[in-house]
């Protein structure tokens, strides 16, 4: 387990290789993100997305979010990427936004029973956005034990998954620190499915008939 601190410009160069080498060799990394830290691996990869979820103590009925670097990733992961979609990415991206869509037939994943729809996100943080452009979409989901609370900061990242991750970079506290809001664009209307950092009145300033969990 390898730690760097990414304030150091040094450090900062050298965690980001060696997350890119752990990446590209099947290994967890955790990283920051402007939400929550996040642990990360290849998403094509499925050996890894597995120990992943192992890591976290999660089931397959969970499955892993991916994170893009770029809004244009988004056509090569989704079957359609709708108007509302297009909207939703231009006002909110990068940020604190997941949107699940129907992923694309072709792509050869396993992200735990999703049932062909995938939750994607840009982040907003320099660090995560540098990591996703070298090693190409991630599979990352909250560097923390299912169930414990969510780490703002790599100390409580390492207290939580200790070795299961290879490399840690540190980013500092997340200057959100409230998981992502997710919106379902698999159907006609966009459906808040969590209430998170973007919240429902932000959400349909952009598009008015985004609809609230149904729970409300």
């Amino acid at each position: 387990m390898q730690v760097f601190d990414c304030s150091d410009e040094g450090q900062r160069k050298a965690g980001l290789d060696a997350a890119t080498d752990a990446v590209g060799r099947g290994k967890l990394v955790v990283l920051p993100t402007d939400t929550l830290y996040g642990i990360g691996a290849d998403a094509f990869n499925r050996d890894a997305v597995t120990a992943l979820l192992a890591a976290k103590g999660r089931g397959r009925n969970m499955p892993v979010p991916v994170l893009v670097g770029s809004w244009r990733t988004l056509d090569g992961l989704a079957e359609q990427v709708t108007g509302h979609i297009r909207d939703l990415v231009r006002a909110f991206w990068p940020g604190g936004l997941t949107l699940v869509v129907n992923h694309a037939p072709s792509l050869r994943w396993d992200l735990g029973d999703a049932r062909g729809t995938v939750a994607v996100r840009m982040p907003l943080h320099p660090v995560a956005i540098e990591l996703l452009g070298r090693t190409g979409p991630m599979a990352v989901s909250s560097a923390n034990i299912s169930g414990r609370p969510p780490a703002t900061s790599a100390i409580d990242a390492v207290a939580q998954l200790g070795g299961a991750a290879a490399v840690y970079l540190d980013g500092g506290t997340t200057p959100v620190g409230t998981a992502s809001t997710i919106v379902d664009c698999t159907g006609p209307v966009p459906t808040v499915v969590r209430e998170g950092a973007v919240d429902l009145a932000a959400l349909r300033s952009v598009l008015p008939l985004v609809r609230e969990p149904a729970a409300r």
